[in-house]
């Protein structure tokens, strides 16, 4: 099963943006990422149209953090990408009829979205100043 690693490959960008005193282009961010430009454009895309990073066009243009870190949160991160699940753990469906698999599937569930609230709400007390306040400025 593939995982979303969007959340930590975003926070790895944002520290680097946080730490460079001028732009990062795409195509920059898009070798520490082993990526192609255009998935970093759109992906920074979601974040400026949060307001979390703008963009600069010409010679010297790239991305740049547009809000203090301190204002910005895992959460908010996560919600930029639109709140997709935090587990790949899925429920069966293919025996829906079975009892036992109904009451599996009922106690998993609960246990899953009980943790993914306490996640998201942990996620909502850390600020970015916070997690990268260990890193020294380039």
């Amino acid at each position: 099963m593939r995982k979303d690693s969007r959340l930590s490959r975003v926070l790895h960008i944002l520290a680097h943006l946080a730490t460079s005193d001028e732009p990062v282009t795409s195509t920059q961010i898009a070798k520490m990422q082993s990526t192609n430009p255009v998935v970093v454009r759109r992906t920074m895309g979601l974040l400026r149209e949060h307001g979390y990073v703008e963009s600069t066009k010409g010679r010297n243009g790239g991305w740049a953090i547009s809000r203090p870190l301190s204002d910005i949160t895992l959460l908010d991160i996560h919600r930029a990408f639109g709140e997709s699940s935090l587990f790949t753990i899925g429920l069966t469906d293919e025996h829906a009829h079975c009892p036992i698999e109904k009451s599996i599937n009922e106690s998993l569930a609960a246990v899953m979205n009980e943790t993914e609230a306490l996640l998201l709400k942990r996620f909502g007390e850390i600020t970015l100043d916070a997690l990268y306040k260990q890193f020294p400025k380039h």
